[in-house]
């Protein structure tokens, strides 16, 4: 599939002045809540902005070789269009198209304003609506600035810079004598064949590229400090592939969605019951694959699973890359790049002519914007987040946050919903200002509850998750969907008529910035004189 020609594609400068909801990101999730406002609420003056020249998001912007999904497509998918694809671990280029298909097939591509990137966003309670300020970057490549307004604002920017991936600082980089790339800035003419590869790190990255870089490389070597967790799972699902011959497609798409979420949820389950026992069941597979003294010195990772995302192996490429002596794994320290190659700790050098530093992300929230409400700068480290996709003290504002331990879409369907049946509560009451008030003495803990290094490094400055429901982000698809489908409209939200002549919106509850400690209380909100509230029918 070929892209739009740019000078076809809609800009910021074309963008209403006026709108009621303007969606930022035009990835797997904007395009997800693009799709789920057209068909419920068809009459909405809607609008996505994305910064990029393009739709698509991760999916458009990495290249290197062998890119693809970490999660089966029957739940990466959109539940609302069934993945048709042969392959469960699909291509990147194949995700992509799907993601672009879903957008025109529903009109999103319609209402998509391109190289419009948002700075900024001011609330303002008298006036009942956002002023967002774009930076739009016209066709020669000029940045111009404009506003633009709306009643709400939804953010499905993702959790990651698109600047920049993280730089692990390797001392000696400039020593080397061959070329350092970062798999998020992969250059097109990169020539691997019979090039001597390393490739730094071990998670999902690292694992995709061993294998796909074995096709021309002399040789490729990951080397990790850690080891992660791998696991082998069928390229085609031979079960999918099955229902889909027996079952009406849609009906089919549902068995399979359903099975393989409950497969998900049952091995996270295990993995916090009984964390030896799901240890074993992960390990057995490398174990049934590799040498018992390989599996010994580079597969035995030194925390539990899903303490950090588990790495899918389709087809057990990755392994069978090593059996066949394509490539290999070194564990050890770094202690900095030399003329041929990484020289390690204990003074050995892993040779290369390439270096490929898949070290991580360099994590962003809500695309890095700065906000205001009623003229106070938002802090985002000490607010709370309200299930997971609104803020305290934000009103008329929403994020999509996904799962740490499944596909990102099962919970950006989740929140796309909930968006859609608040607006509908809003205009079926014309109500002008919904925000959370998050509750006095709620414990803060970290929105991504997940050990990885590249999360760890800026998770406090993130928003947080409370102690209670519904300020909590649970792990687990099928608990959530039951939550959000009977969720309570008046439940720690307030409410306010169009019109109201309130002149400020409670703020949220001050979560501490370091998290966490026991002895870390939150502060309580200031309770309004007269807030609206009101049931959801």
């Amino acid at each position: 599939m070929t892209d739009l020609p740019r000078s076809s594609h809609r800009r910021g400068t074309d963008l209403p002045s006026e709108l009621d909801v303007l969606v930022v990101g035009a990835g797997l999730s904007g395009i997800g809540l693009g799709a789920r406002l057209g068909e419920s609420l068809p009459n909405l003056r809607y609008a996505l902005v994305e910064a990029r020249e393009v739709s698509g998001g991760t999916w458009d912007l990495f290249r290197y070789p062998g890119v693809r999904s970490d999660s089966d497509m029957f739940t990466l998918s959109y539940p609302f269009r069934p993945w048709s694809g042969r392959d469960s671990i699909a291509q990147g280029q194949d995700i992509l198209d799907y993601i672009r298909e879903t957008a025109r097939a529903y009109g999103v591509e319609d209402r998509t304003h391109y190289g419009t990137r948002m700075v900024g966003a001011a609330w303002s309670t008298p006036d009942q609506r956002w002023t967002v300020e774009l930076d739009v970057t016209d066709e020669a490549g000029a940045v111009s600035r404009r506003q633009v307004r709306t009643a709400y604002l939804h953010l499905a920017s993702g959790y990651y810079s698109y600047a920049g991936g993280y730089d692990a600082g390797f001392e000696g980089r400039e020593d080397f004598a061959g070329q350092v790339v970062h798999p998020q800035f992969w250059p097109e003419d990169l020539d691997y064949a019979g090039k001597r590869v390393v490739v730094i790190g071990s998670g999902a990255t690292a694992v995709t590229l061993v294998p796909a870089m074995t096709d021309k490389a002399a040789h490729v070597v990951m080397l990790q400090r850690t080891p992660s967790y791998l696991f082998t799972v069928p390229g085609s699902d031979p079960v999918a592939n099955v229902l889909r011959k027996a079952l009406p497609e849609r009906l089919a798409h549902k068995v399979i969605r359903s099975k393989n979420i409950a497969t998900q949820s049952g091995l996270y389950t295990l993995s916090r019951r009984a964390p030896r026992l799901t240890r074993t069941i992960i390990l057995s597979d490398a174990g049934k694959r590799l040498p018992g003294e390989t599996v010994a010195e580079h597969f035995q990772p030194p925390y539990g699973v899903w303490d950090q995302r588990l790495c899918a192996v389709p087809d057990g490429d990755f392994f069978d890359a090593l059996v066949a002596g394509r490539s290999s794994v070194v564990t050890g320290q770094i202690d900095r790049f030399v003329p041929e190659g990484v020289r390690l700790t204990d003074g050995s050098v892993v040779e290369a002519d390439i270096i490929v530093t898949a070290t991580g992300l360099e994590l962003e929230i809500l695309g890095g914007a700065d906000f205001t409400v009623d003229g106070e700068r938002v802090d985002l480290a000490r607010t709370f987040a309200y299930r997971g996709a609104m803020l305290s003290g934000v009103p008329n504002a929403s994020m999509t946050v996904g799962y740490v331990n499944a596909s990102w879409t099962l919970r950006a369907d989740l929140v796309a919903r909930f968006v859609v049946r608040l607006l509908q509560h809003l205009l079926a009451y014309r109500l002008g200002v919904v925000v959370p008030v998050a509750p006095e003495g709620m414990r803060a803990g970290p929105i991504l509850d997940i050990a990885a290094g590249y999360v760890q490094r800026v998770v406090a400055g993130f928003p947080k998750v409370g102690d209670r429901s519904p300020w909590t982000l649970p792990q687990s698809y099928v608990r959530e969907m039951a939550e959000f489908r009977r969720a309570d409209l008046s439940d720690d939200l307030r409410f306010y008529p169009v019109g109201s002549s309130h002149t400020s919106v409670p703020r949220g509850a001050a979560a501490p910035a370091d998290l966490p400690r026991p002895e870390d209380r939150a502060t309580g909100p200031t309770p309004d004189p007269a807030p609206v509230r009101q049931e959801a029918r």
